[in-house]
């Protein structure tokens, strides 16, 4: 555990039922809640060490570096070869697989929308390199070779990436009895944070749209002060407005954050909608997407 040596701002909301509620905001040396229109981000971060205390990575943690051998080469450092960018690390247990064959098929043809929103992909396996470039002509075969993978695989054979990112899983094995990785995501921001991991189990595949999506998310909240709620883009396809009548508009909405202020929210965002709760605390205040993107 550690301590969160941050200010916070405090905002005083009154319930109907006369009972006080204070809603801590952070408020960061150097940082107004002006800066906050373009990013909410740097106020998260900021409460994060760039390294954990026990080892192991946590979300605002700097990613560990490291030299690879890859099925585009020889990297010298994962950093460099990120150059600013977003990117996906994301680990699969083993070649020749049936679950990591259509997890990287389907990955590739993600591929694309992807780099278009400047995110690189590599992937990992404790498997070489020799086998990583066998396996991708059963994996385009199976995608009845309509797909290209043009990301790079890594070959982590002596275990070092996955053991530093703490993807080994100790459950499986592969030959010599050592053990394999797990289905891990990792999404990395372009200061080289982490900003979101995924841990899934060997029998579970990932869904490839779930990860865009929460690149696209995570892209959104890195530039605008906002949150995206459940289910993004597919939320609030109908609200009640407080006229009664019912409202479409408000589909693919996010949340301005509480660091906000009416006046900041009202100059940046006219329109946006705030949803009446039992507890009248105004926290709900939803922006229409055409006013983030």
């Amino acid at each position: 555990m550690f301590a969160f040596r941050v200010a916070t701002r405090q905002i005083l909301r009154t319930s109907p039922h006369r009972v006080s509620v204070m809603m801590m905001i952070p408020s960061v040396r150097g940082f107004s809640t002006m800066d906050t229109m373009k990013s909410g981000t740097p106020t998260y971060m900021s409460l994060y060490p760039e390294t954990s205390t026990d080892g192991g990575i946590r979300l605002g943690n700097i990613v560990p570096d490291f030299p690879a051998e890859t099925t585009h080469g020889t990297w010298s450092s994962f950093h460099e070869w990120k150059k600013g960018k977003w990117a996906i690390l994301f680990s699969h247990p083993a070649d020749f697989t049936p679950v990591c064959t259509t997890e990287i098929g389907r990955l590739a043809l993600k591929y694309d929308e992807l780099q278009a929103m400047d995110c690189l992909v590599a992937t990992l396996s404790v498997d070489p390199v020799k086998s990583h470039e066998q396996w991708l002509q059963d994996v385009v075969a199976h995608c009845e070779n309509k797909i290209e993978v043009k990301f790079p695989i890594i070959g982590d054979a002596d275990r070092s990436i996955s053991e530093a990112y703490g993807m080994i899983d100790p459950g499986t094995s592969g030959e010599q009895s050592l053990p394999l990785t797990i289905r891990a995501v990792f999404i990395i921001n372009p200061e080289n944070k982490l900003m979101l991991t995924l841990n899934y189990p060997a029998c579970v595949g990932r869904n490839m749209d779930e990860i865009v999506r929460c690149v696209k998310a995570l892209q959104l909240s890195y530039e605008k002060s906002i949150a995206t709620p459940a289910n993004w883009p597919n939320n609030h396809e109908e609200i009640l407005l407080p006229d009664g009548t019912r409202s479409k508009e408000f589909k693919g909405s996010v949340f301005l954050l509480p660091t906000v202020s009416q006046e900041e929210a009202e100059a940046h965002y006219p329109g946006y909608h705030t949803c009446e709760v039992p507890s009248k605390i105004p926290y709900l205040r939803l922006v229409k997407a055409d006013q983030v993107q």
